[in-house]
């Protein structure tokens, strides 16, 4: 049997707004589907305000530009993510702060962030892992004390939420990947969440290339005008209109992720239980997307060993990031003074995604823990 990674799950309609798109013109950003996308992704975030974007990563580009990031302000991220997380502040001057994680949910470890913080400290990133919510009430009383901006990088986290409240809404800003590696996909796409209003004005005209064009559109100035840093982060008319079928199903997309995710943790307890590996963790305060389901050993060689066991068999099944703490860029950036972090470079080595995906079967993922067992049986 092959268990493929990832697998795109695309309904009815992703192929039909294609075509209602290309029967409509023109195919530039700022349309329909556009206005469609942001009113739906309010309603299911309950965010206030809603930027449809290019990427996540774009998103956060926005970001940086919002908390107004200079040269020699500090930016505290979990060196476990995506560069995406800490590219955007670097790229306006930033240095770059690494905070370990936690092993249970590979999120930002609290406790040491608070010993991170420094009169410098401008912002906070917080990155949720796998779909699963950072601790916000600790993080959010600390940044609100040092009077420090919170960005939720909460690319995996779309239909996730901390205390029933949607991931991405609870820091000034949140930034969401609608990626195809994602839950819900638009092949490449995101979307910024404006959670302070005194900022929705600024993230407009930075999303419009530094212009006010989105006051010209409303009939606010007869001529738009350059005003302000910015880029070009508005989807096609394309791109929106892809992703609105899938927002159509979100629900749905999300109860079949979670049961697979369920359905792996189940048939793989009993081998936790005996300590041959251990389980990813969902803290009680946070309700998973599942995202990702991911399993660890006790040392690398046995994960690498794992890994090509499954390989053999069919199954792809993958590590994640290498710490950003631990790449070349921030060997560059820091003067070669960089920090240790041991539980982020002990997970990055021990752990292992397994195959997840809107329409795994259970005959999918049957063989998937069967192959598991087998391996830790042989050993």
């Amino acid at each position: 049997m092959k268990v493929e990674f990832n697998k795109l799950s695309i309904g009815n309609n992703e192929l039909s707004n294609l075509r209602s798109a290309m029967d409509g013109s023109p195919l530039q950003g700022g349309g329909r589907f556009l206005s469609q996308c942001e009113i739906r992704i309010a309603q299911i975030t309950k965010a206030n305000n809603v930027l449809l974007t290019t990427s996540g990563t774009s998103s956060l580009d926005i970001c940086a530009y919002l908390c107004n990031i200079k040269a020699g302000d500090e930016v505290i991220v979990p060196a476990y993510t995506f560069v995406s997380s800490v590219n955007a502040f670097v790229s306006r001057g930033a240095k770059p702060v690494f905070c370990d994680v936690v092993p249970d949910t590979l999120n930002i470890d609290v406790d040491m962030l608070a010993n991170l913080i420094t009169p410098r400290t401008k912002v906070i990133v917080v990155v949720h892992y796998a779909g699963v919510a950072c601790d916000m009430d600790k993080i959010m009383t600390l940044a609100k004390a040092k009077n420090i901006l919170v960005v939720e990088d909460s690319a995996q986290a779309f239909n996730a939420y901390y205390k029933g409240v949607h991931l991405g809404t609870i820091g000034q800003l949140g930034a969401i990947s609608f990626h195809s590696t994602k839950n819900v996909i638009a092949g490449e796409g995101g979307a910024l969440l404006v959670n302070s209003q005194n900022l929705i004005s600024r993230a407009n005209y930075i999303r419009e290339k530094g212009t006010n064009r989105v006051d010209f559109v409303n009939g606010k100035i007869d001529k738009y005008t350059w005003v302000d840093y910015g880029g070009n982060f508005i989807p096609s008319e394309l791109t929106a209109a892809f992703l609105s079928a899938q927002l159509e199903r979100v629900d749905t997309l999300t109860k079949h992720r979670v049961s697979a995710w369920n359905y792996y943790a189940e048939n793989l307890k009993e081998l936790e239980s005996t300590g041959k590996l251990s389980l990813c963790k969902i803290p009680s305060y946070a309700c998973s997307n599942g995202h990702i389901f991911y399993v660890y050993t006790n040392s690398e060689q046995t994960t690498m060993a794992l890994k090509s066991y499954l390989q053999e068999n069919g199954i792809v099944a993958l590590s994640h990031y290498t710490p950003l703490h631990k790449c070349p860029m921030a060997l560059k950036l820091s003067g070669g003074e960089l920090p240790v972090l041991p539980v982020t470079e002990k997970m990055a080595s021990s752990m292992l995604r397994l195959p997840m995906y809107a329409d795994i079967t259970k005959t999918e993922q049957d063989y998937v823990c069967e192959k598991i067992v087998n391996f830790f049986d042989k050993l």
